[in-house]
């Protein structure tokens, strides 16, 4: 399946989870589960994954920041392009089966690495926003 693989899959991946995350964000609890399993699927990671999904946390602090309405600087459309990339690390559906080693993390990396990519401004002024406000640390620890 690996040979299958390519960028705009991923876009569709996280095109398709837009409707079903824009849903989840209306309930506070729906998106803290999906936190404490996007901690849980961290956990059980390899540490060679770590650099590649580093950011996590900070997007994951956003989505509740937002969720939460403490900060509202953000469009809901980011916010959820973040949330469908979340559910696709923690779903068992991937384009690369994660039980394939490093392998099948190659997947789950580019969600986030386009995730970062598309939305690299607003998480840099959300992680301004923090700062300037003096918060403490990210909703998940990688």
């Amino acid at each position: 399946m690996a040979e299958q693989f390519n960028p705009e899959q991923i876009q569709q991946v996280i095109e398709n989870g837009i409707a079903q995350a824009q849903e989840l964000m209306n309930d506070p609890t729906k998106v803290d589960q999906l936190l404490q399993q996007l901690q849980q699927k961290i956990k059980e990671l390899p540490a060679s994954a770590g650099e590649a999904l580093a950011n996590i946390p900070l997007m994951a602090s956003m989505v509740k920041s937002y969720v939460t309405r403490e900060y509202a600087e953000v469009s809901p459309k980011v916010v959820a392009t973040v949330v469908s990339a979340f559910m696709y690390l923690v779903t068992q559906k991937d384009l690369i089966a994660d039980n394939m080693g490093v392998v099948g993390l190659i997947d789950d990396v580019a969600v986030i690495a386009l995730v970062m990519k598309v939305n690299e401004k607003e998480l840099a002024a959300y992680k301004q926003w923090r700062e300037n406000n003096q918060l403490p640390e990210a909703a998940i620890e990688v």
